[in-house]
C-alpha cells in the first residue's frame, strides 16, 4: 500500500485504518520516503530493549578473588602512577 505523502497527510485516519487492516504502508515522496507500521507489527521488530544500567548489571557474577580486589581499592578517584 502506498500512500503519496499529500493523500496520507490530507487522509490520516483513513490511513490508520488500512494500516490495522492491511499492514504496513509506504509514504512517497517522488521516491518512497517512510514506511509506517502498527504498533502491533512495530514492537515485534524492536522489542523490549534493557536500559543500559540493567545490562550492565546482568553480567556474569564476579568470583571471590575479583570481588576481593575491588573491595580492597582506595575509595578516592584519585590514584598514583608511576610514569
Amino acid at each position: 500500500m502506498n500512500w503519496d505523502i499529500q493523500s496520507a497527510k490530507n487522509n490520516l485516519s483513513k490511513l490508520l485504518t488500512q494500516l490495522r487492516e492491511k499492514g504496513a504502508g509506504t509514504i512517497v515522496r517522488g521516491k518512497p520516503a517512510a514506511v509506517v507500521l502498527a504498533v502491533e507489527d512495530y514492537e515485534p521488530l524492536v522489542g523490549a530493549k534493557p536500559s543500559l544500567a540493567d545490562y550492565l548489571l546482568s553480567g556474569p557474577e564476579w568470583d571471590d578473588d575479583f570481588a576481593e580486589e575491588v573491595n580492597r581499592r582506595s575509595n578516592t578517584m584519585i590514584r598514583g602512577i608511576d610514569l
